[in-house]
Order: structure tokens, then C-alpha cells, then sequence
């Protein structure tokens, strides 16, 4: 494909709404970058855009369009992520689809395989890529092709075992303590793995790997000080780790093991001044080769019809509340 690069200056030169455009720690430029593989250099309101030809001019109309908004309204990440669906991106999204080969995993139910040009991407990226991030709302399959991917790879033998981690943090809500030993404690946390799991395997055979330890329960906090080869390890809820701990996870990685990391970076339960490992690891490592990046939409939402126009509902009444406190 040709690359090329696209300069230009956004007027008027007004620190605050380039600021605006910017988000905090450039946050609304590295989302767009990620969405568009393209890179976003600037001085002041002086920007230049570097990437494919069509991705590149795409990116520049779209800056130019964003910054025009910001003498209106504040942008937030949710309003940036809907403003992208809005554009062409999506066409761009069929068209690298395209070009991937059509990954299918056979489990007992029967054949996965990917529902539109983003979750076909993002199995293939899992399939070719040692790390990979799923990040997107509820719904999007990013849990549910994760595991299907783990399924597949333990039973060709491609991996030993299969390692499920989730923060254990609660949703909003206190649980009070939790009785039981440490599997019983952290079985709420990870019921959507489970669930997965025992829709592709059966519940007899789950349970018989998870008893031999081929499949491994661990809450996130438990993984300091190990190094995972040969396995397939599932980070779940990832908005939910702390920069530490997301660091932490990342350099457990050994020989021979693919790592997924999958959050909505949306639904943070952390506390307000705690930063997000999720939204930390995308400006970290974005640029560095080897680790893949799928990001999801509400487009991309494959659960009950309703779940999608939920999801959709939820974007435009956040972005209708931030322009109101502009």
C-alpha cells in the first residue's frame, strides 16, 4: 500500500481547543491513530498525519472535522469512538478485513467463526500475534472469541494449558467477604470465561481440566513472580487493572504462550484517581511491533438486537451530557 504523509495547520491557533482535540495525554489522537494505523505528529495547531494514502487523508479530514466541533463541546473518549462509526472508517474496517485469511475454530458446538470485518480481524490477529488487545463495549465476542481461540489452540496441542485472569475488583457494588477457598472466592469474578468454556468443552471435561490444572483459574494480583510458557493466558476486564499491574501481567509472558487482553475502557471501576492499566497500555505500547490492537464498536455487537441499541443509546445520551457542559 502507499504511504504518504499529510501536513496541514488547524485554525484558529487556540491552546485550549487543541487541548480539547488532544484529550488528556494525547489520549483522542492515540485513539484515532489505533483505528486508522496511522501516526499523528503535531506542534501547536501545525499537524502532520503519516500512513496509507487513503488512511492518511482520512485521518486528516477527521481532525479537521473534530477541531471544528471542539468550539462547541468537550470531547471524551466515548465521543471520539462515536464519531469514528459515524465516518467511512468503517469501510476502511471491511477492506483490511478482507485482505485477512478467514480464521474458523471447530469446538463442540460446532464452527466459530468471525461476524463482521472486525472480529474476523481480530481472530486472525490473535492466531499471528504473541499479545493482543480486544478492547470495545459488552457483546462484541472479544471474551467469547478469546476463548474459542484458547479452546482451539489447547486442544491442537499448540499450547499446555489454558490461564483465565480478571482483576478482582467489584462492579460498582460491595460483595461484603466471599467464603470458600481461593477458587470459590474469585468464581463470580471470572463466570463469563466460564461460561464460554463450558459452552465449547462441556461441563464434565472443564471440570476434569480444571481439577489436572490444564485449565488454571487466577485472580491478577496472584500473578506476580511467574513465567507462563506454553500456555494461553486470557486477561478479562482488563480496564480494571491498575498501570502496575498491567505492566506486571505483560512481562509474565514466556516462550510459546499468546497472551489477550480484553476491556471496555468504558467501564473503569477503579477508583476516580487510579489510572487504568487498559487506557495506559494503549499509549504505551501502541508502536511497538508484535502486539496487536482490535478495537470494537456497537456495530460489533453480536448478543440480542437490543444490546446493540442499548449500547448506542448509552453513547449518545454521554455525548449529549458533555456537550451540554460545554
Amino acid at each position: 500500500m502507499p504511504h504518504s504523509h499529510r501536513d496541514f495547520t488547524l485554525e484558529p491557533d487556540q491552546t485550549d481547543r487543541l487541548a480539547n482535540l488532544a484529550g488528556p495525554f494525547n489520549e483522542h489522537l492515540r485513539q484515532i491513530e489505533l483505528r486508522l494505523g496511522v501516526t499523528v505528529d503535531n506542534r501547536g495547531n501545525v499537524f502532520r498525519v503519516s500512513g496509507e494514502t487513503r488512511h492518511a487523508e482520512l485521518a486528516r479530514r477527521l481532525l479537521q472535522e473534530f477541531y471544528a466541533l471542539t468550539e462547541s463541546e468537550v470531547l471524551d473518549a466515548q465521543r471520539i469512538n462515536l464519531l469514528l462509526q459515524d465516518s467511512s472508517i468503517a469501510a476502511l474496517d471491511e477492506e483490511a478485513a478482507a485482505g485477512a485469511q478467514e480464521i474458523t475454530i471447530r469446538v463442540k458446538r460446532g464452527t466459530i467463526r468471525g461476524r463482521g470485518p472486525n472480529q474476523q480481524r481480530y481472530l486472525h490477529a490473535v492466531a499471528t500475534h504473541d499479545i493482543n488487545f480486544g478492547i470495545g463495549p459488552a457483546g462484541t465476542g472479544k471474551t467469547y472469541l478469546a476463548v474459542a481461540s484458547a479452546v482451539d489452540a489447547l486442544e491442537d496441542n499448540r499450547v499446555q494449558r489454558i490461564i483465565l485472569v480478571r482483576p478482582a475488583v467489584e462492579a460498582g457494588e460491595k460483595l461484603g467477604f466471599l467464603p470458600g477457598d481461593l477458587t470459590q472466592k474469585v468464581d463470580p469474578y471470572l463466570r463469563p470465561l466460564y461460561d464460554a468454556l463450558y459452552e465449547m468443552l462441556g461441563f464434565d471435561k472443564v471440570a476434569k481440566l480444571i481439577e489436572r490444572n490444564v485449565i488454571e483459574i487466577a485472580p491478577l494480583a496472584y500473578m506476580r513472580g511467574r513465567t507462563l510458557n506454553d500456555s494461553f493466558v486470557i486477561l478479562d476486564e482488563a480496564q480494571n487493572s491498575t498501570v502496575e499491574q498491567m505492566k506486571m501481567f505483560l512481562t509474565r509472558i514466556g516462550y510459546g504462550s499468546v497472551a489477550v487482553v480484553t476491556g471496555d475502557i468504558t467501564q473503569v471501576d477503579l477508583p476516580k484517581q487510579v489510572r487504568s492499566g487498559l487506557r495506559d497500555a494503549i499509549d504505551v505500547l501502541r508502536d511497538v511491533s508484535g502486539i496487536s490492537f482490535t478495537f470494537f464498536s456497537a456495530n460489533d455487537v453480536v448478543r440480542h438486537p437490543l444490546v446493540q441499541k442499548i449500547v448506542r443509546a448509552y453513547e449518545k445520551h454521554d455525548a449529549a451530557q458533555n456537550g451540554a457542559k460545554a
